[in-house]
């Protein structure tokens, strides 16, 4: 099964090599018809800590971290 890629923003960065990140998605609701704007966040694995708030970055599905970081920055995002 492929790993799920999400996109979204840094909206903390507080912990040490940990990132907070808010992905946005909208969908269709089955009965009402109306587009739906749903927001969630993910905590994801920042190794070196050069990502801030406001970034743009693209997060991949990993092996567990710790009990809710389970997805880490993929790549060079800057």
């Amino acid at each position: 099964m492929p790993k799920k890629i999400l996109n979204g923003i840094v909206v903390s960065d507080k912990p040490n090599k940990t990132i907070t990140v808010m992905v946005e998605r909208k969908y269709q609701h089955p009965t009402l018809k109306k587009v739906v704007k749903v927001r969630k966040k993910f905590s994801a694995h920042d190794e070196n800590n050069k990502f801030k708030n406001g970034d743009k970055v693209k997060i991949i599905e990993c092996r567990p971290y710790s009990k809710t970081k389970k997805f880490e920055v993929l790549g060079d995002n800057k």
